[in-house]
């Protein structure tokens, strides 16, 4: 028997890799695809392909097998076309893997963010951040108002007090400086999300979508703090949670291992609501939802 299976393994082991290298693509492709708009498009020619081979080669139609090996390039180009925004998607993610990106902002920038994002937190000040990595986001910062300063608490909860011109919008940071502020964001429109994401979650999914960026979100009804990246949300965070999260997504290896005794390496601690970095101004709130 387990001679008979040895001889089976040794005669059969090239279909058993293609079956695996076929599984991997269609499988994690599938997963990919799903929750996507051209979801639903992709079923139904998969459906409407298959059916159509299963019938021209029972019947044998010979007509119809020989239009169907015709037209495959064809049909392949115009996948392509269809899905391109999420084909650029998977392989900018692809492409977006640790081991090709490098840090692009220091630990000081995270300490910065974390104490102003928990400050607008606190006041319930919506906010939408995206920390630009690999990915140019110039075509993003193009459709805002250019800043190009250092990265301070003070600024960040200014741009993103209720009722000013610049608080609309995301902003973006390069290198340990803010580029743009009030810029727009692509909104992502995958149908699997939750119904109570707004505009801001998803505009901060969309520009993870569309890059390597990382997201900081800020809900102005609730204050929840979420981090976005690879089209996926994470959400709750405290100030020490969120500023690990975000250490491991933005920093290499130099900066993960700082000694907590060296400068730098002593955590800070948020902004509370004792010590307002600005003076918090009542009004009627924010309507909008981004």
């Amino acid at each position: 028997m387990i001679d008979s299976l040895w001889n089976f393994v040794g005669d059969n082991w090239r279909s058993v890799i293609e079956i695996a290298i076929l599984y991997v693509p269609i499988y994690y492709g599938y997963l990919y695809f799903r929750g996507t708009r051209g979801a639903k498009v992709l079923t139904g020619l998969v459906v409407i392909f298959v059916a159509v081979t299963l019938v021209s080669q029972l019947l044998h139609l010979e007509v119809i097998n020989w239009l169907i090996r015709g037209l495959a390039a064809f049909f392949a180009i115009t996948l392509v076309v269809i899905f391109q925004p999420e084909l650029r998607r998977a392989l900018a993610a692809l492409g977006s893997q640790h081991i090709f990106s490098t840090a692009r902002q220091s630990r000081e920038t995270l300490e910065i963010l974390t104490e102003a994002v928990f400050e607008l937190s606190n006041r319930e000040f919506g906010a939408l951040i995206a920390l630009e990595q690999d990915t140019n986001l110039n075509v993003f910062a193009e459709s805002g108002v250019a800043i190009d300063c250092q990265v301070s608490p003070e600024l960040i909860i200014t741009i993103f007090q209720p009722k000013t011109p610049l608080h609309d919008g995301g902003l973006i940071v390069r290198n340990d400086r803010i580029l743009a502020a009030a810029s727009i964001f692509p909104v992502s429109q995958r149908e699997d999300l939750d119904r109570n994401l707004g505009l801001r979650h998803r505009a901060g999914l969309g520009i993870t979508e569309e890059s390597d960026a990382v997201a900081v979100v800020v809900s102005e009804e609730t204050g929840i703090v979420s981090i976005c990246h690879r089209g996926k949300v994470e959400r709750n965070f405290d100030p020490e949670s969120f500023r690990r999260r975000l250490a491991r997504l933005l920093l290499i290896e130099k900066y993960e291992k700082v000694n907590p005794a060296e400068p730098g390496g002593e955590d800070r601690v948020a902004a509370s609501r004792d010590s307002p970095l600005v003076p918090h101004q009542k009004d009627g709130g924010d309507t909008l939802a981004f």
